[in-house]
Formats: structure tokens, sequence, C-alpha cells
């Protein structure tokens, strides 16, 4: 475990799902051409049998927004989750310019030192915008994707590539404390159990070393804001499963993917953004109920 992870305050994360995944997470320092250094990389690991699945998370979260997905899935087939690199808690290094190409650059390392099999890229939200970006760049490394809410057509923030100092500081800083402000305030009671395991896992990571000029960068990158051509070029099998009632994205992106991508399926689930966190029994039926096998050559 890297240092910095160690030293992250859990005292106030009493789910066990929560708690037990995070004590699971190892870290190992993966080589890339983005800096002289390995990066450490943060990520977890369940299940042997059948085809990989990788999980990717959404913007400033982590891979402990699986928590409840993830047994489900180890449970018939090998399971990892990532922290994407700039985000959760794998290591932040200065002078990286933290964007859509680092991001997929720092994914493929990962994949070739860890896998290097043909996966089952699972992505929610802004991971399944970095799971199109990987299996267009890489389709030699997917099976099967699985977009989850996924941004895309929208989602993005173009508008970051026009923040200047200090706006770009003082913009991430507000994230930063809505965040914090709603754990506060969370603790008198105003939000559920589920609510505020939610907060507690999306604020752990915010102490984590340069975490406000990882998050600057990848802010003025524009994120994802230039995917949406790409999304035509995937040639994999794809299930959408997307939540009726996502107040973030909305649902009108979930019918421009069906018809953007030629081998797909889409499915509404009965929930709102997060169908990791509010249906997952569903949302792991659904990838079991999918899964092709490889082709034999």
């Amino acid at each position: 475990m890297h240092e910095s992870l160690s030293k992250i305050n859990t005292s106030k994360l009493k789910d066990f799902n929560a708690l037990k995944l995070f004590q699971n997470i190892q870290t190992i320092p993966i080589n890339t051409p983005l800096y002289p250094q390995p990066i450490s990389t943060a990520y977890v690991h369940q299940g042997n049998n059948n085809i990989p699945i990788l999980l990717l998370h959404g913007f400033e979260s982590s891979l402990l927004e699986f928590r409840l997905l993830i047994p489900l899935l180890a449970a018939k087939n090998e399971t990892w989750a990532v922290d994407l690199l700039g985000f959760g808690f794998t290591q932040r290094i200065k002078n990286i310019n933290y964007c859509p190409d680092t991001i997929k650059t720092h994914l493929y390392h990962f994949w070739k030192t860890q896998i290097d099999r043909p996966v089952i890229l699972v992505g929610a939200s802004m991971g399944g915008a970095a799971a199109i970006d990987f299996t267009v760049s890489y389709p030699n490394c997917v099976h099967q994707l699985v977009l989850i809410n996924s941004v895309g057509y929208s989602g993005s923030f173009p508008q970051g590539r026009f923040l200047f100092p200090p706006f770009d500081y003082l913009a991430v800083e507000y994230w930063r404390q809505r965040k914090l402000q709603a754990l506060f305030f969370g603790d008198f009671g105003n939000l559920s159990d589920a609510e505020m395991t939610s907060l507690q896992c999306a604020a752990l990571h915010l102490d984590m070393p340069n975490w406000h000029e990882a998050t600057i960068s990848f802010t003025k990158s524009g994120g994802y804001s230039e995917i949406a051509p790409r999304i035509k070029e995937i040639s994999k099998p794809t299930l959408i499963l997307w939540g009726e009632k996502d107040e973030t994205l909305g649902t009108q992106d979930a019918d421009k993917f069906k018809r953007a991508i030629a081998q797909s399926r889409l499915i509404w689930l009965r929930c709102g953004h997060t169908p990791q966190l509010e249906q997952p029994e569903q949302v792991a039926e659904w990838i079991f109920s999918n899964i092709t096998k490889p082709n034999v050559k």
C-alpha cells in the first residue's frame, strides 16, 4: 500500500461493505511513458473465474463506488476495479497533464501489467467515457463493453479550458467544499445511511497529495467533451444500462448511444444516475446475462 493511502482517515466510515473494500485496496507501481518513475496505482482484484471484468468509476470518485457490485460480480467472474489516473487513491504526480489521453495511457499499462487478457470493460458515468476511449483505441484489450449512465454526449465540461488562475483553483475548491459541507450537515441526521456512506466514500480521497493540481489539470483539459464523434467507432458488443430517473445526465443520451453503437442493447432500470449503488443485483444480473463467449481461433 502506498504511504499516502495508509494515512487516509477511515474512522467515520462505518459501512461494512465500504470499509471492507477500502481495506482490500492494493497498490502497484505502474511504469508508463508519462513519467520517469512508476505511478502507484490503486486497485482491487477479486474472483478468479471466466472472462475478467474491469470496472471504471465516475468523475471525482473512486473504485469505492462499486462496493456493492464487486462482491456480486466476483462470485462468478474475476473482477478488477482501478482508480483512474488523477482520481481516487491512485498517486497524483505533479507535472503530469491529467487528461483523457494520459488516463487512457495509464489504464492501458495497468491492464497490460496486471490483466493482459481481453476484459468486459464496465464504465459508470465519466468512467463510461473513459471506457469508450479505451475500447476504440485498444480494441484488442476489450471483449465486451458495458456503459452505465455514461458520459459521452453530455456530462463533460468543455468550458473548463477557459479557467485561469486563480479561478481554476477556486472552482475545484468549491467542489471540494460542497462535499465536505454535505458531509458535515449529514452528521445531523439530514441524510440516509446510504447517502452518508456515499458522501464519506467520495470525500476520502480529497486529502490525497496533489489533489488540487490533478483536478485542476483535468478540468482545464475539458474532460471527455470531444468523445461523442468516436462513439460510432465502437465495434464491441455493448450493454447500455440506464436509470430512468437519472437527474444528472437525463435520459435522452441512452437512445443516442443505442443508435450510434452497432452491436448494442439498451436496458432501462428503475433508479437514478448510479445503478451500481441503487440496484447492484440487477446490474450484476444484466452483465452476466449478456456475456458472450470469446471467439476461438
